[in-house]
């Protein structure tokens, strides 16, 4: 991880196609419209030019233009709004006929106004009547039609977004598998091993190959991309950092603070760890001397509260603190899991080193 690259990032869906669409078949109803207008005043023997038809085809489908647009940002920023339950529909039923009664009274002022300008609008005025149940039966018809397909659409994104977070979720937990087992880190690893043994030191040789045999068993024990309980991620930190503490060789302090109630808590999967060894590898790994890493964590009401810092040389380039790929993976998964309800915050304090503090939702794990 760098904490200086930038990653690719998941863009949201442009809604330009959508709004062309939308648009384009909003302007071919309204031709249409006109044009019945135009072959009804034919048919009542009545002589008008197509600029009143084709203004009050726009009245009917701009109308409905503006709902599709307002049903769709409903639908993004709502999505409780287009669920299959009974409020659900009671609520759209209601808002459905306001609409058909506010529309209908809409065309029904178009038709005074253009007869005041048009005079056989004015005499057609007088023999159409816009308030009818067949009518007002259409008006709901065509909101439901639009709510439905808002609906749906907008459930195949959501579905889309989730498949591609799901497969950005695997191949990060593959990258945190591949950097566990790189053949530098597992050198490193084994002949820190080596060299214990060398010097008699075989408990502590034992320990270090149990810490190794903790991150690859539980890494690849693990079937799931999402959500673990806290104390699994603890579990492959505290063993990595065992590791490179022998690494080191006492030039790295390790500091962890768990609460035993956020030893319950749920996490995205592989979440700390990246930290941790963020701060490793480009905190205290560049520095001759060492350094220390802090980790602690904690409930604090209803949010799990997550803190990583080191006093190593810190980001080389501070415009760019906190958007490594690391980092941005990490962001983006937060947003996943909870959106609007996370606070993820990467800075450099002024007195060196890096701080890395992350706030979610406390979910309790269940047994």
């Amino acid at each position: 991880m760098s904490r200086s690259a930038s990653d690719t990032r998941i863009l949201p869906v442009k809604p330009s196609v959508g709004l062309a669409v939308v648009f384009l078949i909003a302007g071919f109803l309204t031709v249409w419209t006109a044009q019945e207008c135009s072959r009804n005043l034919a048919l009542h023997h009545l002589q008008a030019s197509f600029a009143p038809s084709l203004l009050y085809g726009c009245v009917y489908w701009i109308w409905w233009v503006v709902i599709t647009l307002v049903l769709w940002t409903l639908a993004d920023r709502w999505v409780a709004a287009f669920e299959p339950s009974r409020l659900a529909v009671m609520v759209h039923l209601g808002v459905a006929c306001s609409l058909a009664t506010l529309h209908i009274a809409l065309l029904q002022h178009t038709l005074w106004l253009l007869s005041w300008y048009w005079p056989a609008w004015g005499r057609l005025f007088h023999t159409v009547w816009v308030w009818t149940l067949e009518r007002f039966g259409v008006e709901l018809a065509i909101y439901g039609f639009i709510g439905g397909v808002c609906a749906f659409l907008h459930s195949r994104m959501q579905a889309q977004q989730k498949l591609e977070i799901e497969r950005q979720l695997a191949q990060a937990q593959l990258k945190a598998l591949q950097m566990q087992m790189e053949p530098h880190f597992l050198f490193n690893t084994l002949n820190a091993i080596t060299s214990l043994m060398v010097q008699g030191k075989n408990k502590e040789a034992i320990k270090t190959m149990t810490h190794l045999n903790t991150i690859l068993r539980t890494t690849l024990q693990r079937k799931s991309a999402e959500k673990v309980p806290f104390v699994e991620e603890l579990r492959i930190v505290e063993s990595y950092l065992a590791i490179q503490q022998v690494r080191f060789a006492g030039r790295l302090e390790v500091k962890i603070d768990v609460t035993p109630e956020a030893l319950d808590g749920l996490v995205p999967c592989f979440l700390l760890q990246p930290l941790v060894e963020n701060a490793v590898q480009h905190g205290i790994a560049p520095l001759e001397v060492g350094g220390s890493i802090e980790t602690h964590v904690k409930r604090v009401g209803e949010m799990l509260w997550m803190e990583v810092k080191d006093n190593g040389r810190g980001p080389i380039d501070s415009s760019t603190q906190g958007h490594g790929i690391g980092m941005q993976n990490i962001r983006e998964r937060l947003a996943y899991f909870y959106p609007d309800a996370y606070i993820f915050d990467a800075v450099a304090p002024p007195g060196g080193g890096y701080e890395v503090t992350v706030q979610i939702p406390y979910e309790r794990a269940t047994l």
